[in-house]
């Protein structure tokens, strides 16, 4: 098969969101939806819905690493993303497992579920910062994750968030893509900084609605799947955040639990 005829194919590793609005679940809609045929490593398992996360689960040691080794063992991966990580021995599995791999790796580093409960271990912080941020193409951090990784303040200015951003460039990350949903602004703009170059503004205006589980890893998600297209990271990133703001605008038409409720990732496809 010719690489002009072959099927673009996009990794996800993380967590499994058993309400289906975030996490691996989500990704594997994303990548369906775009075209891009989708693989998967999980990282953990949840017992969750739309209001709360009850429980979470690692999953046995060295079982993450055997997923990832066994998709690349077979799988011609355009893209990596990489979602909720949970602990320092997953980062380590995931570090170890990707060594070798050459293509596109996006970073979404989950530290706080919608519905406000952990998704990240104190300890994994800094095995995120050493390992995996070094390691990714672009790391797609929301603002208060920006300011964790910088050891610093929530952002209260696009001059601060873009400050924060560069430095984690300067921790070793090639591209940052700081995100404004947490803001207050009737405009949601996020940055993309890359060494070197000027930051690029992608802005949208912000949408009322309580409907917005799984919009970090659907964005991501998004991007991987469009650098599996073969898509530049500039280009990959303004696709996806068009594809997210309809995804969002088209939440309402779902009808999903009594709290925080997806996003509508095939809202292209059927209402």
């Amino acid at each position: 098969m010719d690489a002009e005829s072959r099927t673009p194919i996009a990794l996800t590793i993380a967590g499994s969101d058993s309400s289906g609005g975030a996490g691996i679940q989500a990704d594997l809609k994303t990548f369906s939806a775009l075209g891009v045929y989708g693989a998967s490593a999980i990282t953990a398992t949840t017992a969750q819905n739309t209001l709360k996360v009850e429980r979470v689960e690692p999953l046995p040691q060295g079982m993450v690493r055997q997923q990832i080794l066994t998709v690349l063992q077979d799988l011609p991966v355009d893209a990596i993303k990489i979602g909720m990580v949970l602990s320092a021995d997953i980062v380590r599995e995931i570090t170890e497992a990707i060594s070798d791999y050459r293509g596109h790796v996006v970073l979404d580093p989950v530290m706080i579920a919608k519905s406000g409960d952990s998704l990240l271990d104190e300890d994994a912080m800094d095995s995120v910062r050493t390992l995996l941020l070094p390691r990714a193409d672009l790391i797609t951090p929301n603002l208060p994750e920006v300011a964790v990784l910088a050891n610093d303040q929530p952002a209260s200015s696009a001059d601060q968030a873009l400050v924060q951003g560069h430095a984690l460039i300067e921790l070793g990350a090639r591209a940052v893509l700081v995100k404004g949903g947490h803001g207050v602004d009737s405009t949601c703009t996020d940055w993309l900084i890359a060494n070197e170059q000027p930051p690029i503004k992608l802005a949208s205006p912000r949408i009322p609605t309580p409907n917005t589980h799984g919009t970090g890893c659907t964005y991501s998600a998004a991007i991987a799947a469009y650098l599996a297209k073969s898509e530049s990271l500039a280009d990959a990133v303004s696709y996806a955040h068009d594809y997210l703001a309809r995804a969002i605008q088209s939440a309402d038409q779902l009808n999903i639990g009594s709290g925080h409720g997806p996003v509508h990732h095939f809202h292209g496809i059927w209402q």
